[in-house]
């Protein structure tokens, strides 16, 4: 594995930083926190311009054809702008799926739209039970003619009042993983009810209501009742996204906090030139590239379906979560 960026990845990254130094400015992060939908339109038809929500979506549904490891590329690019919206929801919780488990048809309906940004997803899974395991799913879809009714709740469902269509997971009978079944429902039937949740971070999680929810069957992703291998795979991408989204707000936070202690000066001298500063500069060093390097390893062993898939994304869960938190606690303590 090289961990070095080819000349494409190389360029997307430029282009990137570029685009959203000009275009997601602190200004209108901030401005985001505070509006209802939690992201702005214009930016995100000018990510769409860009390619960047078809970026792994097959070039025949209007996509670029890539793979996860120039998502990352992307994502670590948006870390450091920390852009809002549901870039994320869409492209990974949304696009996923289908990609994994759609007919053809259901490809063609829905992949041209999240390439071109006219189509926003999520996936609707927690429930109020909070496991993230298969028995944790009681949300009902009944058969009835030719359609399934759901009824139940979901919770903290990233995006959910802004989207087009969410990828419900349901239950359609059995236990545990047997039973699970995925449907792509329309945001706006009859029966849907959003309720924004109130978060520390100003992130836009919903609870979602389902009463008598009409969907057809022919919107079921994959097979009736085989659905949790899907969900799984899905998972997983978004937690490769989510490691790389964080390790670009650590390399910021880290090149903020360094610029800073070169430039304060205290006692008559720079403070980064203390022992103490330069010891949590060093640490942040450490967290912030071991960050880098096991999400890039967790994407490229995804990406060639390597045997220790798993266990890497699993580490970059881990490792790039608390470094994330340690990285932010050392340049609040410099600043």
């Amino acid at each position: 594995m090289d961990l070095g960026l080819d000349e494409q990845q190389e360029m997307l990254k430029n282009v990137a930083r570029d685009f959203l130094e000009k275009e997601c400015p602190e200004s209108l992060v901030r401005q985001m926190e505070e509006d209802e939908k939690g992201y702005s339109p214009d930016l995100w038809q000018k990510m769409a311009g860009q390619g960047w929500m078809g970026l792994t979506i097959p070039d025949q549904y209007g996509g670029a054809g890539l793979t996860i490891c120039e998502l990352v590329v992307l994502l670590e690019e948006f870390g450091r702008a920390l852009v809002p919206g549901p870039f994320i929801s869409t492209v990974v919780l949304g696009a996923t799926p289908i990609m994994e488990a759609g007919t053809d048809e259901q490809k063609q309906t829905y992949l041209p739209k999240i390439a071109s940004g006219e189509s926003i997803m999520t996936m609707a899974l927690t429930e109020p039970s909070a496991k993230w395991s298969a028995d944790g799913i009681t949300l009902e879809a009944k058969k009835s003619g030719a359609d399934y009714v759901l009824n139940g709740t979901k919770l903290f469902v990233p995006d959910a009042h802004v989207t087009d269509h969410m990828v419900v997971v349901t239950r359609t009978g059995g236990k545990g993983e047997t039973g699970i079944t995925l449907f792509i429902v329309d945001s706006k039937s009859d029966g849907i009810k959003f309720e924004q949740l109130k978060t520390i971070a100003a992130d836009k999680q919903c609870e979602v209501t389902f009463e008598n929810v009409k969907v057809p069957a022919a919107n079921i992703l994959g097979k009736e009742g085989k659905g949790w291998p899907i969900v799984e795979k899905t998972e997983k991408a978004a937690t490769i996204a989510a490691c790389a989204y964080l390790v670009g707000l650590s390399q910021m936070d880290f090149d903020v906090t360094l610029n800073y202690a070169k430039e304060r000066v205290q006692f008559g001298r720079p403070i980064g030139s203390f022992q103490a500063i330069q010891h949590k500069l060093a640490d942040a060093v450490i967290d912030v590239d071991g960050s880098r390097f096991i999400t890039y390893k967790a994407a490229w062993s995804m990406a060639e379906g390597e045997s220790d898939a798993d266990l890497m994304i699993s580490m970059a869960k881990a490792w790039a979560s608390d470094a994330s938190r340690r990285v932010v606690a050392h340049g609040q303590q410099i600043h």
